[in-house]
């Protein structure tokens, strides 16, 4: 059954099959071979996959982060991000990652915060004398952050997933994506300087504290989100409403971004990717439980203590299982799929699922960036008219950014773990 089940998903993946309907086809045949278990469990366990209150948070921030990247955001969150580092070396590239930082904080998604922002940045760097590669490479990677920041969506996939603490899960967060935006921001300014890049003019008291003034209503909404959540005013759930409620009131009343005629465009882009995410929320759901019934976690847990019980070669050997993994599987469902099998056993090594997940979110967040599916790379490639080899050998310089930062999250939890203590 077991067999069946992986080497029918690894065939369906190699001729191009996507990732939701390989994992509903694969399963199906694992239950046809193994003979005991009725068809009709297929709809049942799918159902049951979704089922599932703190779910329903994600359609809710989809919509939120559809009305913002409609709504006027991303051009006031560039406008203050431009006015307080645009003068620096390399300016825009920075701008770009502070602007991504920001936006991932809004919209909870790596490929809306690139796409929505990438469609302007990109554009703009390559007008100001950056290399084609270098602005594309930048946008692509500053999207990461969009799985990381909370609210994030994959953040919510692992809580629901191992029963973690959202709320913790929100604001641990928050560090490795400033240590990110950090480290991918000095990663900026050293090639900047070194190749010579442009710098943004200079912006005066007045014209920095104008383009704060205009971004507050964006920039509050992660406050409300995490301050609400950690009060104890509402859950993750309800903070998804308040959040769509609340971007809709900005976007319409202080914006005015939104009118009629694009409610429709906003509304059915939310539906199309809450329906795509669904269906692979409910097959990675089918297939999770199928290696449930089959221990497949115990049989992983024995065979990972069996090599060393040490926590820390333990989280080397998962970084290391997840960046391949990324490198092949959609980010959502290897969550779904993988956190049941190794949340047990890092239990059992005495480590936290809160900062485990946190690794694990990061790990797969690097597979936005890395072929071949990841999908910030055609995003920023459609958009820059650049091939996807050209694209990824600019990224040399930030894979080594963002892998140092991963391993400083990962082996130094205080990092993470102390500020979700401290919000205690």
């Amino acid at each position: 059954m077991i067999f069946v089940l992986v080497v029918s998903l690894l065939l369906l993946f190699l001729i191009g099959v996507p990732v939701a309907i390989s994992l509903g086809i694969s399963s199906s045949l694992a239950l046809l071979v193994a003979g005991d278990i009725p068809l009709l469990a297929l709809a049942q366990r799918a159902f049951v996959s979704l089922d599932s209150f703190p779910l329903l948070a994600i359609p809710l921030f989809i919509l939120a982060g559809s009305l913002m990247e409609h709504g006027g955001i991303s051009q006031r969150l560039i406008n203050l991000a431009n006015a307080a580092t645009g003068h620096v070396s390399g300016g825009l590239a920075i701008v770009t990652v502070v602007t991504t930082m920001f936006f991932a904080a809004i919209t909870g998604s790596s490929v809306a915060a690139t796409a929505a922002l990438g469609a302007i940045l990109i554009p703009a760097m390559i007008k100001r004398g950056y290399e084609k590669e270098f602005a594309g490479g930048v946008q692509s990677i500053s999207g990461t952050l969009g799985i990381i920041m909370p609210p994030s969506i994959p953040l919510i996939l692992y809580g629901t997933a191992v029963g973690a603490s959202i709320g913790d899960l929100f604001v641990a967060g928050m560090v490795p994506g400033v240590i990110i935006g950090i480290g991918l921001v000095i990663t900026v300014y050293i090639l900047a300087k070194k190749r010579n890049y442009s710098k943004e003019p200079k912006k005066s008291a007045k014209e920095i504290w104008k383009a704060f003034v205009e971004a507050i209503p964006a920039l509050i909404m992660p406050v409300i989100i995490l301050g609400g959540i950690y009060s104890g005013i509402f859950t993750a759930t309800e903070a998804a409403g308040v959040a769509v409620a609340y971007a809709f009131i900005v976007s319409v009343v202080f914006y005015r971004a939104i009118t009629k005629e694009n409610i429709k465009a906003i509304l059915t882009q939310a539906s199309l990717t809450t329906a795509t995410l669904m269906l692979i929320l409910s097959t990675a759901g089918l297939f999770s439980w199928i290696l449930t019934i089959e221990n497949i976690p115990q049989q992983v847990a024995g065979f990972i203590t069996s090599i060393s019980d040490n926590p820390m070669i333990f989280l080397g050997i998962v970084i290391l299982l997840l960046l391949i993994v990324g490198m092949f599987m959609e980010t959502n469902a290897s969550i779904i799929i993988l956190a049941p099998i190794l949340v047990p056993v890092a239990a059992e090594l005495g480590i936290n699922s809160v900062h485990f997940g946190i690794v694990m979110i990061v790990t797969l967040a690097i597979g936005m960036v890395t072929p071949p599916l990841g999908l910030n790379l055609f995003v920023v490639s459609k958009i820059a008219h650049l091939r996807i080899d050209r694209l990824t050998r600019s990224l040399v310089p930030f894979y080594i950014a963002i892998l140092i930062c991963l391993l400083i999250v990962t082996f130094i939890p205080g990092l993470t773990m102390s500020v979700v203590e401290w919000m205690k």
